[in-house]
């Protein structure tokens, strides 16, 4: 175990790992649901995923909102990857931005699900259909996922041909 842990970047701790403890935590502190884990072993996979679908959703929904609003700018990628070549922090700021990001979309993860918890017990043939609407999300945000990330491959090609 503490070689897979010695293996994970400080940027998989921070926006994936920690993320998904403190959401397992929060959610059993907080709601009628529970997904603690009694095993060290099955806990690190679990809270790893929980973390990277609250980081995705940072990524696929809260950040494009929050750019639509103006509330962040970004410089193109392009650029960003010749900066970094300049400025070693970059990829440091970078990283605890990502964070920053993904602590914001833990926040309204938590709050949704409290509030669908609380629906749940008023209208509990919410719960019916749980699964099967987890599943769908779910494979919608990694697709999405996998197709931004396409995106930045290709875009980190490109800027590096110059």
């Amino acid at each position: 175990m503490k070689e897979l842990l010695d293996k994970l970047s400080s940027y998989n701790i921070f926006n994936y790992l920690l993320p998904g403890v403190l959401f397992a935590v929060f959610i059993d502190a907080m709601t009628s649901i529970k997904i603690m884990q009694d095993s060290v072993v099955t806990g690190v996979f679990v809270y790893y995923f929980m973390g990277s679908v609250v980081s995705r959703i940072g990524s696929l929904i809260i950040e494009p909102i929050l750019k639509k609003i103006g509330f962040v700018k970004f410089a193109s990628y392009a650029d960003f990857v010749k900066a970094s070549k300049n400025d070693s922090k970059l990829e440091i700021l970078s990283e605890a931005n990502n964070m920053y990001r993904t602590l914001s979309s833990l926040m309204l993860c938590i709050g949704f699900i409290a509030i669908y918890d609380q629906a749940t017990q008023y209208y509990p043939c919410l719960s019916d259909f749980s699964s099967a609407i987890i599943i769908i999300f779910l494979t919608i945000l990694f697709l999405m996922s996998y197709q931004k990330q396409t995106a930045y491959i290709s875009s980190r090609i490109e800027a590096n041909k110059s």
